[in-house]
């Protein structure tokens, strides 16, 4: 688990690392967040390099200023 700081926001996220291992990013639907993903990293963790990560403005993560970021579910 850690954070990463993306364009001034400090995103969180989790993972397990093995060298050599390809990506692979799970990603989280509404509401929800990395926690979902919890008990899947460990068990995919010998075959990939399993990220998961909180969205800006959910759980963990930072919530970006309305001001400068437009949120929207519309097309």
């Amino acid at each position: 688990m850690g954070t990463t700081e993306v364009e001034g926001l400090n995103i969180f996220y989790r993972d397990a690392r093995k060298p050599g291992n390809r990506n692979l990013v799970l990603l989280h639907g509404f509401p929800a967040s990395s926690h979902q993903n919890r008990n899947l990293i460990p068990a995919l963790a010998g075959k990939f390099h399993v990220i998961a990560m909180d969205f800006p403005g959910f759980v963990n993560s930072d919530m970006p200023d309305p001001a400068k970021y437009s949120i929207s579910y519309e097309k």
